[in-house]
């Protein structure tokens, strides 16, 4: 079937519903409810280069793909503002008809996979009432859980999961868990933002001017692809620069689970990153990106990284606040070997901030041709090529810091004195070997590292997360490490428990 775009006219569906009339089916106020909902068009395309390189890693991620699932919570009735059920389900009803994305469906046209816009239909919402407010928190969190942690039928299920949470019939919090075919994490935060708008004001404003139709329209067209195979160019390019992966060997019996989590939540790192990056005029999450790749080249003994950070691409202003799934891989090929064992990890920035741009700008092209690019590769140099080393700075906004003074030596070493590390989760297949998340939580960056354990045991994913912090401190204060210590950071004892 060729890559086509049908879509119904605009305005040919029933008119929108609303919410139902008894939104309590239980008398407590528990139960689900179906809210109606109705767009302005229907259509079938094939899926957008981001929707395609998504359920690529779903597939290879089968049967523990909710790993994928994005779960939020937003809280209401803050501020002295009160929303009650029946608002929040007409809501709801208008973000459904607001955002294509949501009423879109996986179609599987013999083994090829397609997504088919709906017009109209009802989405399941549930009802959690709960005593106070403390029970109204812990119950959102529940539910943010247990909905977070089933896969979606992609063919046979909304995108998106919803649940409501009440105290005395007012609605406390909003549990959203998407899928990731349907929006990324900067698609999820639109969303939050357009319920709480419509929830509290009843707008939010103009319709995106786009939807995932038309931009599968554009990508398939000729340009699209024109610029899909530049892209491609420069994968090329990077392959044949860097190893073909970046953990190629086994050295440890892995564990069951296979993958574990590891997380660093450090108010010295986040204060530290701002401080390197307005230091040497470049971005933080360029200091963040550069610290994984000189580490993994470190641990593994390259010259060069190679590392997949996940790209947002939404740089034109008609993506900004369109709820879909828009990320793709880039390829960012650092060569720490070029600055030599006694150069300093900042003397990588520069360089490592002209790569970067040059990755971004190379993160748009159609999975199945990058498909065949990595066997094409793979056959000319007879073992399997992919870095299976991934990087996503999950933050909305790469913050640099207050203006004013970099902080002392002093302050980041109390700073570090409040440090958290565990191990939050493990799970039995995640389709890399490394994977690095950078988010927020308050004054600090936790930063995540999801690791096959056969390559990267415990210990060595508790010291990658802790020389990445030593790192960035210590260049934040001007006594950034050699790249030759690098290896003996990595292969530091740090802290004192042990997995």
């Amino acid at each position: 079937m060729a890559d086509t775009v049908t879509a119904d006219a605009p305005g040919t569906g029933r008119a929108a519903q609303g919410a139902p009339a008894d939104p309590y089916p239980c008398d407590d106020g528990s139960g689900v409810v179906e809210v109606a909902f109705c767009g302005e068009r229907s259509g079938r395309a094939p899926l957008t280069w981001g929707q395609r390189a998504i359920w690529h890693a779903v597939l290879r991620t089968v049967p523990n793909d909710h790993y994928f699932n994005l779960g939020r919570v937003l809280p209401l009735g803050s501020r002295g503002r009160s929303v009650t059920v029946p608002v929040a389900l007409t809501a709801l009803s208008a973000l459904m008809a607001r955002h294509e994305s949501l009423r879109t469906r996986l179609v599987d046209d013999d083994g090829r996979a397609e997504q088919s816009l709906f017009a109209d239909g009802t989405l399941p919402v549930t009802l959690a009432p709960a005593p106070d407010a403390d029970a109204a928190s812990r119950a959102a969190d529940e539910l943010l859980d247990r909905l977070s942690g089933t896969r979606f039928d992609y063919t046979g299920e909304w995108p998106l999961r919803v649940a409501l949470v009440t105290v005395d019939g007012l609605v406390t919090h909003a549990v959203l868990v998407l899928c990731h075919l349907a929006a990324d994490g900067h698609g999820a935060e639109v969303l939050v933002r357009d319920l709480r708008l419509l929830a509290l004001r009843g707008s939010a404003g103009r319709p995106p001017a786009t939807g995932p139709l038309d931009l599968a329209r554009e990508q398939h067209g000729e340009r699209g692809r024109r610029r899909g195979a530049a892209a491609l160019d420069h994968w090329e390019r990077g392959y044949r620069s860097a190893p073909p992966t970046m953990f190629p060997t086994e050295v440890a019996e892995p564990r069951s689970p296979r993958f574990w989590t590891g997380r660093i939540v450090s108010a010295a790192m986040a204060r530290s990153v701002g401080a390197v990056a307005a230091a040497h005029r470049v971005s933080g999450s360029t200091v963040l990106l550069a610290a994984s790749a000189a580490l993994v080249a470190a641990d593994q003994g390259h010259r060069t990284a190679a590392v997949m950070p996940i790209v947002g691409n939404r740089t034109a202003p008609g993506l900004r606040d369109l709820v879909s799934t828009l990320s793709q891989d880039g390829l960012f090929v650092l060569d720490p070997g070029a600055v030599g064992a006694d150069g300093r990890f900042t003397d990588l920035l520069p360089d490592a901030y002209r790569t970067a741009l040059r990755t971004y700008r190379a993160a748009v092209y159609d999975p199945v041709e990058w498909d065949g690019l990595g066997e094409r590769m793979s056959r000319e140099r007879g073992t399997e090529v992919h870095p299976y080393c991934c990087f996503n700075d999950m933050r909305l906004v790469d913050r640099h810091g207050p203006a004013g003074p970099a902080p002392t030596r002093e302050e980041l070493a109390e700073a570090r004195g409040s440090t958290r590390f565990d191990f939050p989760a493990t799970q039995e297949r995640v389709a890399c070997r490394y994977c690095l998340h950078i988010t927020g939580v308050g004054p600090a960056l936790a930063v995540t590292l999801t690791a096959d354990t056969a390559y990267l045991p415990p210990d060595a994913i508790r010291g990658h997360l802790y020389a990445m912090e030593h790192l960035i401190v210590a260049s934040a204060t001007g006594d950034a490490p050699s790249l030759g210590e690098l290896p003996e950071l990595l292969r530091r004892s740090w802290g004192d428990e042990r997995p």
